[in-house]
């Protein structure tokens, strides 16, 4: 794979699933590029918040793996999921390297008649099994899962 950010350059040849590049931009800004060729503003003044910085961006790859797995798999189940989200929220260490310590990932699951069983089974099988991120950020950080179901009324039927 093939990366070029402002001048043509050969930056990195390497495997495409696990390659990216992080290029300054200048005033504590950064640009990183995946492989796939996604570019993402990140930045580490967190009190100008113009961008993610790199810890934030850790909390948004583990809500979307896990989130990932969980819709497709509530999908193969056949529930009647109408909306979904997943809020994660990390505590850090006081001192450097800020590494989180402890991540919270609840999920919020909306629809008719969802099974709880099914719910709390595609959760297990995200932490445990498909989700990535979550494998890589363990044993080092506790991760705890919550969940909530909200039953949607069904509107429109007799």
């Amino acid at each position: 794979m093939l990366f070029r950010v402002g001048r043509k350059e050969k930056i990195l040849e390497t495997n495409k699933s696990s390659a990216a590049v992080v290029h300054s931009a200048g005033d504590e800004f950064f640009i990183a590029v995946s492989a796939s060729g996604h570019a993402q503003v990140i930045e580490t003044n967190s009190a100008r918040s113009g961008a993610a910085t790199p810890m934030e961006l850790l909390l948004l790859a583990l809500g979307g793996c896990t989130a990932v797995d969980v819709v497709s798999i509530l999908k193969k189940k056949r529930e009647r999921v109408t909306d979904y989200r997943v809020e994660v929220r990390g505590e850090r260490r006081a001192e450097h390297p800020r590494a989180y310590t402890r991540i919270e990932v609840r999920h919020v699951v909306r629809g008719h008649k969802i099974s709880e069983k099914a719910v709390a089974s595609a959760i297990e099988l995200s932490e445990t099994k498909y989700c990535s991120v979550a494998a890589t950020l363990r044993p080092g950080v506790e991760l705890v899962t919550s969940y909530e179901i909200i039953e949607e009324e069904e509107t429109g039927r007799s």
